[in-house]
């Protein structure tokens, strides 16, 4: 598959599937969440194409990185341009990234980062390209509602958007333990105030776009001595680093969307994750045969 050449114009996606998933127990990325068994990378890339993407980089680890590749090989059509990037080492997300950048197709193009195992759905991904493909400086995330980026009753971390006067990102708010309750309701069991959160508070879900500015600074980052080093580095991390830095060079615009972002954190919520795109596939909000667009 990687004989296809990308489109100048379409901007590629790097997903993130190098993760050890140590609370799910499995590769997330070939959970079966689709209609037919479809895995989470298939949705994942088939709404990415359908948006607007022209290549798909996969950043993959020694150990699963084989079953990933083998699942892509047999079930992908040929005429997706997928690449894949191997991460050596779990050094975390900004990594991950920087072991992916040999496989764009420019160097002079913004790139969408995604997480292996959280459905955004295509009107997510499309506001990815629109802002790649506008003449800016500036970062992007995408804002899902906190209350449309939870499935299940199991407590989880949320990155809270905190926006400036000028709507750009001042900071992400991190909160743990996370946890809906019943009428609609968020708590974080945190230790921290405020306890209850707005449930349409915005929240970063790990769906980046990321500027040509963005190159050098993974790379300087990750060329830092070990000792200034922890064990993984991320890119909220980094994020926050960059937007509360003095000197303001990179900004991060927020785009906000009403979609929903399935996410499967814990082994139970795969069964909760195929219900809903069993129901987004029934409302008519997603195609029952992946890949449609392009037959």
């Amino acid at each position: 598959m990687s004989d296809h050449p990308a489109s100048s114009s379409a901007p590629a996606l790097v997903i993130l599937a190098a993760g050890q998933a140590r609370r799910y127990g499995g590769c997330k990325p070939l959970a079966p969440v689709g209609p037919t068994g479809e895995a989470i990378v298939d949705l994942i890339a088939s709404d990415a194409i359908a948006a607007g993407f022209g290549r798909i980089v996969i950043v993959v680890n020694p150990t699963t990185g084989p079953a990933i590749r083998y699942h892509v090989a047999r079930t992908w059509p040929t005429a997706v341009d997928v690449r894949f990037a191997v991460q050596p080492a779990p050094r975390g997300t900004v990594d991950a990234v920087l072991c992916a950048l040999d496989d764009l197709p420019s160097t002079d193009h913004g790139f969408g980062v995604a997480n292996a195992d959280d459905l955004y759905g295509s009107d997510a991904m499309r506001l990815l390209v629109e802002h790649l493909g506008k003449e800016t400086t500036a970062h992007a995330l995408v804002g899902f509602r906190l209350r449309a980026s939870t499935i299940g009753r199991k407590p989880v971390t949320r990155g809270l958007c905190v926006v400036d006067a000028d709507g750009f990102l001042a900071r992400i708010d991190e909160r743990r333990q996370v946890t809906p309750e019943p009428g609609g309701a968020f708590v974080a069991n945190d230790g921290r105030e405020p306890r209850e959160l707005d449930a349409s508070a915005f929240v970063s879900m790990n769906l980046w776009a990321f500027a040509p500015s963005i190159r050098p600074v993974l790379t300087s980052t990750m060329a830092r001595p070990a000792h200034e080093l922890p064990g993984e580095v991320l890119l909220p991390e980094l994020v926050g680093e960059l937007v509360e830095g003095r000197d303001r060079t990179h900004r991060f615009v927020v785009l906000p969307t009403e979609s929903r972002c399935i996410g499967v954190t814990h082994p139970d919520d795969l069964r909760l994750a195929q219900m809903e795109i069993a129901a987004q596939v029934g409302r008519g909000e997603r195609p029952a045969r992946l890949w449609s667009h392009l037959a």
